[in-house]
């Protein structure tokens, strides 16, 4: 099965869990049967993305990164590569890249979607089409900060920071 053929697989199977999200995993699809090459980010002017909200056992604390481009908390995550076989396993590399962490445990089902604009970088002026899993770190949680990255820093449930990205606020809502 090719990356494309998970992803909508992934998307197909999922039951969104509000009317907005159900609106956002059509246009996800609809991108997909346009889009051979959807998943990559030279498909403009969207692509498919893949993203971890990584928590810790106890599910009390996320770990989220200080972007270098954007300058805001954000979950972890980013683009798929070639490598990738499956829409999970890019999240999931995208966090062990990002964090350093070991032992990381991906839920294969989306906690989220998110469309959003990006305004720096390579992708500038391209939406990103997120698809959000949850992470659970199984070991310790000593991470490594990325080159990707001003700073990753623990934070709890319910002591976000103040300059925290609307779309990963919603994401660590879901938690329940």
């Amino acid at each position: 099965m090719t990356l494309h053929a998970d992803a909508t697989a992934v998307l197909t199977g999922w039951t969104p869990p509000d009317a907005e999200q159900a609106a956002l995993r059509e246009h996800y699809l609809r991108h997909l049967a346009d889009h051979p090459d959807g998943m990559w980010r030279s498909s403009r002017p969207e692509h498919i993305t893949a993203s971890a909200l990584v928590v810790d056992a106890g599910r009390e604390r996320v770990l989220l990164t200080l972007h270098r481009l954007v300058g805001t908390w954000l979950q972890l995550g980013g683009h798929c590569e070639p490598g990738d076989t499956t829409l999970a396993g890019a999240a999931l590399r995208e966090a062990t890249e990002e964090s350093g962490l070991a032992e990381l445990k991906i839920d294969p089902e989306p906690l989220q979607l998110s469309r959003h604009l990006l305004e720096a970088g390579g992708c500038k002026d391209a939406y990103h089409l997120d698809v959000q899993f949850l992470v659970t770190a199984t070991a310790g949680t000593d991470y490594v900060v990325s080159e990707e990255s001003h700073d990753l820093a623990w934070f709890g449930v319910d002591a976000l920071p103040a300059d925290l990205d609307a779309t990963v606020a919603a994401l660590v809502r879901r938690l329940g």
